[in-house]
């Protein structure tokens, strides 16, 4: 990784953290609705990410809005999920050429529907995870459903508009 690669990425995660704690801590849909914006840092990861690393960064990424939103430790272990399953994800969703090795996730590069396959099933995961654990039992279940549902459509729709702005053509094809 070079060093202005990861200097990109550094601001990222700053950007999205920042987001999420100020901007989408008060932007609830329908009063069930949540869009976790900083897993658009792990999302839009690159492809060929070292998995240790990755893992490491999700659990950076989850510890760095549990600090503000006093959840001890569910947006950590729900990012760290993630991050395990990212790369299995991928590779599920791997094109049949494979991926080149200055790939990222990109909209504009994979696909609609590559992209909307992998964010919306990571998404789910994640948001998954941080419900359930929020409740911490199956007595909840009923009224965890439509919070996930509703949260990783929400969450969806940001990052496919994350994408749509921050991501461009241009830089796609570079």
């Amino acid at each position: 990784m070079n060093s202005s690669l990861g200097i990109r990425h550094i601001v990222q995660f700053v950007v999205f953290v920042a987001l999420q704690i100020l901007l989408m801590d008060s932007l609830v849909l329908f009063g069930t609705g949540f869009s976790f914006i900083y897993i658009a840092f792990l999302l839009f990861l690159p492809i060929n990410m070292n998995r240790v690393l990755l893992l490491f960064l999700g659990f950076i990424a989850g510890f760095a809005v549990d600090i503000f939103y006093d959840t001890m430790g569910i947006h950590a272990a729900a990012s760290v999920l993630l991050a395990y399953l990212r790369p299995f994800i991928l590779n599920l969703l791997t094109p049949r050429d494979g991926y080149d090795t200055n790939d990222s996730v990109n909209i504009h590069v994979m696909g609609w529907r590559w992209f909307l396959a992998y964010a919306l099933t990571l998404i789910l995961a994640h948001h998954t995870a941080v419900f359930l654990l929020e409740i911490f039992s199956l007595d909840g279940l009923s009224a965890a459903v439509p919070k996930i549902l509703l949260s990783v459509l929400f969450t969806g729709v940001v990052m496919v508009i994350l994408q749509l702005l921050f991501f461009s053509l241009k830089r796609a094809n570079r």
